[in-house]
């Protein structure tokens, strides 16, 4: 074999793993769950004191897992109409929803004077939720949904974690799996709720 041969056939190899350490870097960023916010539940509220009606209405169910099911939300949902709105599915035992309940938290905090945020507990039992939101306080509700057919009426997917974005003008987004980071999260609030 010629030395230039070799060469070539070194710089390819060469090629080729840095490559490989530059996806097994990006995989394992994507994958790393967002911290958990500090605040407390009344720090989130004074933060989005002074909301509008409506997502003031919201505020004041923080952290509460409520019932009702679909009729619930879609009755909430028409309270909201005109109002940008991200819905999330979620489920305690769903490990990717935990990595990525950082990132709700924040956002809910960051944008919630402008969003309506709202959750859905799915397929989950209502003590394990309960307990789950005790250590990852959020300053929107979740509607209980036992079943899984709220969040598929909601969603259009079994899957969990799912997000839904509705502009104030009524366009719907649907993001499947998790949130990489808080960064991505409000991106995808700003363009498809808010349509900025």
């Amino acid at each position: 074999m010629s030395a230039k041969r070799v060469s070539i056939m070194l710089s390819g190899v060469a090629l080729v793993v840095l490559l490989a350490v530059g996806l097994v870097q990006l995989t394992d960023r994507s994958q790393a769950p967002v911290a958990p916010s500090r605040l407390t539940l009344a720090q989130m509220r004074e933060r989005l004191a002074g909301s509008p009606a409506p997502l003031a209405a919201l505020h004041a169910q923080a952290n509460e897992i409520l019932p009702g099911g679909l009729p619930a939300l879609r009755t909430r949902l028409e309270t909201l109409r005109g109002t940008p709105v991200v819905i999330n599915k979620w489920a305690s035992w769903c490990e990717p929803c935990r990595a990525e309940f950082g990132a709700f938290q924040r956002a809910s905090v960051n944008l919630g004077r402008k969003v309506a945020f709202i959750g859905i507990d799915s397929g989950d039992g209502n003590a394990n939720a309960r307990t789950f939101l005790r250590s990852f306080p959020v300053s929107y509700p979740s509607y209980y949904d036992h079943s899984g057919q709220t969040g598929f009426a909601i969603t259009d997917s079994s899957l969990t974690p799912v997000t839904v974005f509705y502009s104030a003008s009524g366009s719907e987004f649907i993001h499947q799996g998790p949130y990489p980071s808080l960064a991505k999260l409000e991106q995808d609030v700003r363009r498809y709720a808010l349509d900025a």
